[in-house]
């Protein structure tokens, strides 16, 4: 059964008409009768279209979905070709040895005598491998793009446990090949900088407040200083 679509469609054509501002579109049948039509007029008044705004796919996704596209011709040219539903952990650590002749980084043998050293000052023979966080990453992406296809997470290959002992591996051998550590360095708590503002000194006392601490000390009668003797008080209090 062949689709016809509008575009394709030899009955089903839009027409101009030339010398008005009306775009007529008309349908006819076998017998080239017209059947329908529409008429679409512009408004006088310029009329501005906001386009509808393109959500632009991040790095990431662009680089899972080529991950994903990569995956899946490898499948395709397995022999025997498998299927997504067959693909066990068992292909997925096929799928990675076999990236292994595109890496870049690398790896001594333990025979080699620049084994451990992170800057040889020599070239060696030893192979090229993919680097342990490209391998890592890439098995993240998958994972996730997986789920996103349709798969069940139990049934996830890329999380299976033989993937992540693989990893584990991967990363020690390196580590010691290389001479590096890949040991997150754990982030040192920033210590909190002490204010250099000193607290407010307390107010200093006034000279009334030591006149009543030493009319209280003295036990001075309240009348006296409400007669306007404090003078008197003072300096009988200083002359004692």
């Amino acid at each position: 059964m062949d689709l016809i679509s509008p575009q394709n469609n030899p009955n089903n054509y839009p027409c101009p008409i030339v010398g008005s501002n009306t775009i007529a579109t008309l349908v006819t049948n076998n017998n080239n009768n017209i059947i329908s039509s529409s008429t679409v007029t512009p408004t006088s008044g310029t009329t501005t279209t906001t386009p509808p705004a393109s959500t632009t796919p991040s790095r990431y996704e662009n680089q899972k979905r080529r991950d994903w596209n990569t995956f899946c011709q490898y499948l395709r040219n397995h022999r025997p070709p498998l299927s997504l539903s067959m693909c066990s952990g068992a292909h997925v650590l096929e799928f990675l040895r076999y990236l292994d002749q595109f890496g870049k980084t690398k790896v001594h043998n333990q025979t080699c005598p620049f084994f451990g050293l992170p800057n040889p000052p020599a070239p060696c023979p030893c192979p090229l491998r993919q680097a342990w966080g490209s391998l890592d990453a890439l098995i993240g992406r998958l994972r996730a793009a997986y789920e996103e296809h349709g798969g069940r997470p139990e049934g996830n290959p890329f999380g299976a446990r033989a993937v992540r002992i693989y990893l584990r591996e991967v990363r020690d051998f390196q580590a010691k090949a290389r001479g590096v550590s890949y040991e997150k360095k754990r982030k040192r708590p920033k210590q909190k900088v002490a204010s250099s503002a000193q607290p407010p000194a307390p107010p200093s006392a006034t000279l009334a407040d030591a006149t009543a601490a030493m009319c209280f000390d003295k036990w001075v009668p309240f009348k006296m200083l409400f007669r306007g003797q404090l003078g008197m008080v003072v300096t009988g209090m200083s002359s004692s």
